[in-house]
């Protein structure tokens, strides 16, 4: 539990804090009453900390702040105070980097209050990107692409595997790779995702399409007629049945077996992933796709589990 010491001054804890900032008293004045407080002391504390010295976090992933909660929230700070601190780090000079609550900074200022509660926390670069991901994944205040950009982040920054991910932030191998699958999606879908027209899982029913422009037209039926996610899957199967229809294709499909047809239909499904069975005389052979070293360790792992 963090330790509550919101009546001591920051100069207690930061020694050059009271000095830099522009302090009457000497230097020896000041070391006499300051209390000195041992660096493993600074961390899990609670300090009272003036807004105007906490930056915003470089690694913040949330991207999109409402002005009505922000406005709501601020309201609620200045009938009650701020029940949740935020958490902070002492970069020195008398400034602080934010590691997590920026929508209570943001309102704490909308509010009009110059100080505000923070935990004191002692981390270096790496961990401060990782804390600030987690930290704000785990809330589930983000949107899915949000959330998306954040387990990227934790892949490209911190150098973590999409199972180390996955532990990290409580959630299953798949989930996370069926979220990281949602930033190959166009901008356009994106941006649905962003402000919560569509959900996470129409975006996964629309990755499968290749055609941009079926993807528009599907994404269209989606907000105006208020899909369902299975909605979503039976038009998109519509669509590639159609799109399959040409002479050539024809041909081909009537040459091909309905249950090889079936079995194609059901591994795609299990899997998340493309997959296509061609017969070859007596045998033949299955083509299963994977995009990434992470995704084919996902599917030794399914293949694990079915074993």
């Amino acid at each position: 539990m963090a330790k509550k010491v919101l009546g001591r001054g920051l100069g207690a804890f930061f020694p050059d804090y009271d000095k830099e900032e522009g302090s009457e008293k000497s230097t020896s004045e000041n070391t006499k009453t300051a209390v000195p407080i041992e660096p493993a002391e600074r961390v899990n504390i609670v300090l009272n900390i003036p807004v105007d010295h906490i930056r915003p976090n470089p690694h913040q992933p949330r991207t999109e702040f409402k002005q009505e909660a922000l406005e709501q929230l601020s309201s609620s700070i200045r009938r009650h105070g701020l029940i949740q601190p935020i958490t902070v780090r002492y970069l020195g000079e008398r400034r602080f980097e934010l590691i997590s609550g920026e929508r209570r900074l943001r309102a704490t200022k909308l509010a009009g209050i110059d100080e505000i509660p923070a935990y004191i926390r002692e981390a270096n670069d790496e961990e401060i990107i990782a804390f600030a991901l987690i930290e704000n994944i785990q809330r589930e205040e983000l949107n899915p692409i949000e959330i998306s950009l954040g387990y990227q982040r934790l892949i490209d920054e911190v150098g973590y595997t999409q199972s180390e991910v996955a532990e990290r932030v409580g959630k299953n191998r798949t989930t996370v790779t069926n979220m990281l699958r949602l930033l190959q999606l166009p901008d356009f879908i994106q941006a649905s995702l962003r402000d919560e027209s569509i959900s996470a899982g129409h975006a996964r029913a629309l990755i499968n399409l290749k055609s941009v422009e079926d993807q528009k037209k599907i994404l269209k039926q989606i907000v105006s007629k208020s899909l369902s996610v299975r909605q979503t899957e039976d038009l998109v199967r519509s669509y590639e049945k159609k799109n399959e229809q040409t002479p050539a294709k024809k041909k081909e499909e009537n040459k091909r077996d309905p249950f090889l047809e079936e079995l194609s239909k059901r591994l795609r499904q299990n899997l998340s992933t493309k997959v296509n069975i061609k017969p070859k005389g007596k045998g033949g052979e299955i083509k299963i796709e994977y995009y990434s070293e992470d995704d084919l360790e996902r599917l030794m792992q399914l293949f694990d589990e079915m074993a």
